[in-house]
Order: C-alpha cells, then structure tokens, then sequence
C-alpha cells in the first residue's frame, strides 16, 4: 500500500512516520530538501499526545521538557491568579523545540526503505500515480486552492512574537505560566533550566518594544539575553469540508487557531490518532485502503475539532472584551470556578484530550 504527502513542515513528517510505523509506503512531495532554520519557536504537546506520540510515531521523550504546573494569570485583576492546574505525580504537558522535532523526525524518516522525498508535480500528474490516499499538509499548493478553499475564516488583526529568554539556572523551572495583559496574552514556556520560551500575542501591532514589556511581567528569571524576536500573523480558520475524493486535507489546512493554549499541533497528533485508528481497522480485517477512510475522518473529527477550535476562541475574545471594557467579571468568574476540583479537572481534560464525544 502507497500513499503521498503534500507538504514539508512537522505535520507531514509526524504523519509520515506515523504510516511508516504501520508498514505502509509514503511519497512525500515537497520542494526539494525540508529545513527548519528557525531555533526559537517551540511546541507544547499534552501529556496524553505524548504518550501516544512516543508510542506510535517516535519516541521523544528525552528531547522534551515537562511542565507540572500552569498559572493563569489577568492584569486586570492586577496580576492576580486566575487559574492554577497542578499535577504532581505527572506531567500536564511537555514542550520541544520546533527544529529539533523536526530533525529527528527527517532523520528518521530518511532511514526508511518505505519513504522517498520527491519534488513537488502538479494535481493531474499526482492522481496519475494511482495512490491510495492523498494527505495534503501544503496550505499554499494548487490543490489547496482548487479543493479546499472554502473555510470559516477569522483574522484576529494581532501578531505572535516568539522568542526564548536565556536566564540563570532553575532546576525547578517546570512551572508554565500565562499573563492576559492589556496588550494580550503573553505566555512563559520552560523549554530547560536555562531557557524559556516566549509567545507574545499583541494586538494589531507587529513591531513594539517587547524586550521591556516582557521585562515588566517577568517575576522570577534573572534574565541573561533575549534572543530576536520571530512574529507571524494570528488567523483562525475551520475547513467547510474535509476531503475530495481519495485527498485529505491535513494539518493547518484543516484548523488554524489562536496560540493562546498552544493547542494547533495537539490538535494536528489527534488527528493522527484518528487516521492511525481508521488505517489500522482496514489492516487488521483484510481491507484496502479506500475513499471511505475519508469520509470516515471527517465524520469522526470534524465537529469535535469545530467545538474545540471555538472554545479557545471563546476564552480569547472573553479575555479580549475585559481589555477594551476594563471589567474583570470574566476573570473573577473563572477564578471563582478554578477552585471547584470537578470543574478544574474538567479544564484539564479540555487541555490535555480535546472534546470526547
């Protein structure tokens, strides 16, 4: 059994390995050698993903940082905590640096008698090659713009600033934490007892002096250096329809949304699972792989994705209205329920699993 991959960025190789790892053969299209160059962007992946990530795709577990502990904090309570989740028996989540994932997932891959790297051919070309199924990871390829532009789309008119703040020891900096300032929220990310990871996202301006505002909210680093700065432009977006014929749309293409719970790429390993699950009914009963695994994915995703995607809108844009009005209902709200154990464990769950229906 053959398959393709459109595409060139981590959700591809994850997925790639993902088919490997099931004995099948993957074609991975893509503009000539992959490379991330970029050193400062980090992911975090929840402890559920994890395990199934160490389990199913590639075990990196030794490459990641754990994080037991998140604060949320909210300027308009001054500063004050909002949300506290804690486990410390295990971690709630782990995060890894972007290239380094991606490094070992290509170097991995390259090893395999069961994956080529080709260059990139046109949509007429690509069904000419009789492939079983057809992932497309590439938001920017024809095939895109044919099939699947049609999409809910939402522009936060905001920027993303990342960057990794180098800072004295802590042997303890396993502690997340996430500040709604006026500005936006910047989250701290411990990525080792040296480093942290910074996403800062602020509101309709790309350039601002964010050395002095991330000086301002940190509390606990003695910082040594700030790196530069990398920024992108916040959008969300749901994709209307999921697959043409035997294509499936994958990755951002599928769902974009804002970084603020740092869930993009969660949501990308859990539609992994699903398509592992799908792949692994066909195997294990004799089937071929079909047009039915298409359907079958959207079926089984796509309002679950939906839910999930809106619901961190929801606590962006409730964070975002007591900005503009300056009133803290929300955050007293949230603050006041934070400290119910059946209803933190529920905001746990949300994080680490996404919507089970």
């Amino acid at each position: 059994m053959k398959v393709s991959i459109l595409g060139d960025g981590l959700t591809s190789l994850a997925l790639a390995k993902s088919l490997v790892n099931q004995g099948i053969s993957v074609d991975i299209f893509s503009d000539g050698k992959i490379k991330i160059n970029n050193k400062i962007q980090t992911l975090g992946i929840s402890q559920t993903n994890l395990n199934f990530f160490n389990k199913n795709i590639l075990d990196i577990k030794k490459f990641c940082w754990s994080i037991n502990k998140i604060e949320i904090f909210s300027e308009n309570l001054k500063n004050d905590k909002v949300l506290n989740f804690e486990n410390k028996n295990e971690e709630l989540f782990s995060v890894i640096k972007n290239f380094e994932l991606y490094n070992l997932l290509f170097s991995n891959l390259d090893k395999s008698n069961l994956v080529k790297f080709k260059k990139k051919i046109n949509y007429n070309n690509l069904l000419k090659k009789n492939y079983k199924l057809i992932f497309n990871c590439d938001y920017n390829s024809s095939i895109s713009k044919k099939f699947f532009f049609k999409k809910i789309n939402k522009d936060y008119n905001s920027f993303a600033h990342v960057t990794i703040l180098k800072h004295e020891e802590m042997s303890n900096n396993h502690s997340a934490s996430q500040i709604f300032t006026k500005k936006g929220p910047l989250a701290f990310l411990p990525i080792s007892s040296t480093e942290t990871s910074i996403v800062y996202s602020v509101k309709g301006k790309k350039d601002i002096d964010l050395n002095n505002l991330i000086k301002k909210y940190n509390t606990k680093y003695k910082i040594l250096k700030i790196n530069n700065f990398a920024n992108f432009k916040l959008e969300a977006s749901n994709l209307r329809s999921y697959y043409y014929k035997n294509i499936i749309a994958f990755g951002d293409l599928l769902h974009k949304l804002h970084p603020l719970a740092g869930q993009g790429f969660n949501m990308t390993i859990r539609d992994i699972k699903e398509i592992n699950k799908l792949i692994k009914f066909k195997k294990d009963h004799g089937l071929d792989l079909d047009n039915s695994i298409c359907s079958d994915f959207e079926k089984n995703t796509k309002n679950k994705n939906y839910l999930f995607s809106n619901g961190i809108d929801f606590i962006y844009e409730f964070f975002n209205f007591e900005n503009k009005t300056n009133n803290n209902t929300f955050s007293r709200t949230l603050k006041f329920l934070g400290r119910n154990q059946t209803v933190n464990k529920f905001f746990k769950k949300f994080a680490d699993k996404g919507i089970e229906i």
